[in-house]
């Protein structure tokens, strides 16, 4: 169930500075730049407008259709997608407004108008609907609200309530009076947000069936359980609110990838520039461990790059001069020199934003069935009671006061408390559990989602695999050393190195007990290896492409061995190869099981990866996996999409480059040694990073889905039994009172079952 978010601190809306590039280097009016790759298929979710239509076309990420002129501002302060949906329907009802859509990812609001119409207008339009706005052009920081004051009114309504709760039992009276107080300090927020968003276009959205339940449980007397519905109501809108900041902190750290600065080089000048600065042509200087801030080619022989941001490659990179280098992409071995091939705001990290938000602009927020149903619910039964007090005395000349009696009694029973609580207690006792066993689930609707997948498809390194590279293999090429003794002097050369390789080395012979050898002089060899100096002899690990003198033999063992999916190295002494050295991801130790339980839950899966089609396919046949290897963001997107025409898919990854796809499938799910994009970006995240905690998640989805659906029967079919009771006189207000109520713990009472899933 959808809960308000936005009654607490109000948040703001700047519009884009048109002098100043964002990240997409768009500004108001500009045309948002559509992604190079195409995947714009649909995936088939509900996906409700700002009307409460169900086939909502997803934006449009190239220019506006003709006669049209696009706005875009950045939007500061939503706490969930409800808020997005409340800003569109504002938005949508202006005349001249083709289009409104909130990007909640990355927080834009954007509109395709007709030219007459004035940005001011949009402004005011939102404004009306409760938001504050704020109309410098200047992107600011928005300030920080300290814990205490962002949660005063949950904490003072609490307090309140137990004030209350204390005193009732020595002073009934008092005690009622300060319940009374508490439901009206808890309501009066609420209240105003349900007036002005009646005011802008929703009218009957969850603050107000929470003002009905509140203010008919306070005429009848039930000031307790008044206070408490919006004691509830407060705690979920906390709940969400805290999902919602991960996820946007997520975009931030993606951002965070392309340096702000960078050194351009002129002829013989160095100078320090904003990376916005970079133009094509430009040269750039990139020192070992820095990333580079835009796409560009190398201009150097030969360099090593970490891309594993973009592609999930779990090992450096290779490139020769000409090649392109995408930005985010980490220097690794030594300094170098490229030229600039991307326009600001268009390079690689720009091209996964723009993934990110038409993924979401595609797949906006499923609206929750509480929202759905309280378009008609409430004002259905506000006349039907209305009705029930009217027709009988003014057709049939009967008592009024009889019914005016019935009437307030269906009127009690028509109160939505129950139902308002049935969805909420459910996902938390389903959250809560989930919690303890090492998952989280952001929200409800990521947990309705989790409950239909049908087909999930699998990164492969760091998710299906450990993401770290581990000696498979040491072959000696002849017998003038022992095996024990190559090791040493491979262990000798790679001793303080970060390469992963060289980090996997030393661990192998730290676990096999042997000590390294005694190395001088050690140096690297930029995408080639690394050699050093033994015992006055030089001894040299290099790739096989860089090593001659390999005979047939080891030639054959090394195609062997890379089929396999093995990344091979040759140890060499004085350029002579001793021995060859196989490295391989490992695969995670619960894998093959997890998949097993999945398949019996009837879930298939499939494995996408940027990695190389030989590793790929070693991982794949170790686990009886489909497969779909050398896979870009983009086409990680496309084949999620094309998945998506079939059934419904969730996404499991743990890298920046799996975050659009996530965002592109019906949910997504990280690993919880993942990156933080990958972790804030995700739907849901398997906090210990154990695949066997993925079925289980799923099982617990489909069991609180259920219990929602119980939840909802019983409140609405108590409803149903006390509505005809009523009727025929047979319920009075104090059984009216009962009915709600005893709905109300029947439901929280079933919600908590969930508590004690495994």
């Amino acid at each position: 169930m959808s809960h308000s978010c936005c009654s607490g601190n109000p948040p703001t809306i700047k519009a884009i500075n048109p002098n100043k590039p964002h990240h997409h280097g768009n500004h108001c009016c500009d045309a948002v730049t559509a992604p190079q790759a195409s995947h714009e298929h649909s995936d088939g979710h509900c996906d409700l407008d700002a009307h409460g239509n169900d086939d909502d076309p997803p934006l449009k990420p190239d220019a506006p259709a003709e006669g049209s002129r696009r706005h875009s501002w950045q939007v500061s302060g939503m706490d969930c997608p409800s808020c997005a949906r409340k800003i569109e329907t504002a938005v949508g009802r202006l005349n001249g407004v083709n289009q409104a859509r909130v990007l909640f990812a990355t927080e834009r609001l954007v509109v395709d108008a007709i030219p007459a119409l004035s940005p001011l207008d949009i402004m005011a339009a939102v404004s009306a609907a409760g938001f504050t706005l704020n109309e410098e052009t200047t992107a600011t920081t928005p300030a920080t609200t300290g814990w205490l004051r962002s949660n005063l009114p949950l904490i003072s309504l609490t307090t309140l309530m137990a004030l209350a709760t204390l005193i009732g039992q020595i002073a009934p009276t008092q005690g009622e009076w300060l319940f009374i107080l508490a439901t009206l300090w808890g309501l009066w927020p609420v209240a105003r947000k349900a007036w002005q968003l009646a005011r802008s276009g929703t009218p009957f959205a969850i603050e107000t069936l929470m003002s009905v339940a509140a203010v008919g449980a306070l005429y009848l007397g039930e000031t307790a359980e008044a206070a408490m519905v919006l004691l509830l109501f407060m705690l979920g809108e906390k709940l969400e609110a805290y999902a919602a900041g991960r996820a946007r902190a997520g975009v931030s750290a993606l951002m965070a990838l392309v340096p702000e600065r960078a050194v351009r080089v002129r002829g013989e000048l160095r100078e320090e520039v904003e990376a916005g600065e970079l133009m094509p042509g430009d040269v750039i200087e990139v020192a070992p461990g820095a990333r580079l801030p835009a796409d560009a080619e190398l201009l150097d022989a030969l360099a090593a790059f970490d891309e594993s941001a973009l592609t999930g490659e779990s090992l450096p990179v290779e490139r020769r001069s000409g090649e392109k280098v995408a930005a985010g992409s980490l220097c690794v071995d030594r300094v170098i020199r490229l030229r600039v091939i991307s326009e600001p705001g268009h390079n690689a990290i720009d091209r996964i934003l723009q993934l990110i938000e038409e993924a979401e602009s595609q797949r906006a927020p499923i609206e929750r069935f509480i929202d759905r149903f309280s378009r008609w619910y409430t004002p259905a039964m506000m006349l039907v009671a209305l009705a029930v007090i009217l027709i009988p005395p003014l057709t049939m000349g009967a008592d009024w006061q009889t019914w005016i009696y019935r009437g307030l009694a269906l009127l009690l029973i028509g109160c939505p408390c129950a139902l308002v609580i049935s969805t909420p207690a459910a996902v938390t006792s389903a959250l809560a559990a989930a919690t303890r066993q090492g998952a989280l689930i952001k929200g409800g609707a990521a947990l309705e989602r989790l409950a239909s997948v049908e087909l999930i498809a699998f990164d492969k390194t760091g998710t299906l695999t450990l993401g770290k590279p581990a000696v498979t293999d040491l072959i000696a090429l002849d017998d003038t050393h022992p095996i024990e003794r190559l090791l040493a002097m491979a262990t000798a050369i790679e001793q303080g190195s970060h390469h992963p390789l060289a980090q996997a080395i030393v661990a192998h012979a730290q676990g096999l007990g042997v000590t390294p050898a005694t190395a001088r002089e050690i140096r690297a060899l930029p995408g080639m290896g690394v050699e050093g100096e033994i015992d006055g002899q030089s001894w040299s690990l290099l790739a096989p492409t860089h090593q001659g003198g390999l005979a047939k033999g080891a030639v054959a063992q090394i195609q062997t061995l890379e089929q396999g999916g093995k990344t091979v190295i040759v140890l060499a002494q004085t350029g002579i190869p001793r021995a060859l050295l196989a490295l391989q991801d490992r695969l995670r130790p619960d894998a093959r099981a997890a998949l097993v339980e999945l398949q019996a839950l009837g879930i298939d899966g499939v494995m996408l990866t940027g990695d190389n089609p030989r590793a790929a396919a070693a991982i794949a046949a170790e686990l009886n996996l489909d497969y779909r290897a050398g896979l870009l963001p983009a086409d990680k997107v496309e084949a999620v999409a094309n998945l998506g025409n079939q059934k419904a898919v969730a996404m499991v990854g743990d890298g920046i480059n799996d975050a659009p796809a996530m965002k592109r499938a019906r949910i997504g799910i990280a690993m919880g040694s993942g990156t933080d994009v990958a972790l804030e970006t995700a739907d849901a995240a398997l906090t210990t990073s154990q695949l066997h905690g993925l079925p289980a998640m799923i099982r617990l989805s489909r069991a609180a889905l259920a219990n929602i659906r119980q939840n909802i029967a019983l409140a609405l079919g108590l409803k149903a039994i006390f509505l005809v009771t009523s009727l025929l006189g047979l319920t009075g207000l104090w059984l009216a009172v009962l009915a709600d109520t005893g709905a109300t713990a029947l439901v929280t009472a079933n919600a908590l079952r969930l508590l004690r899933k495994r």
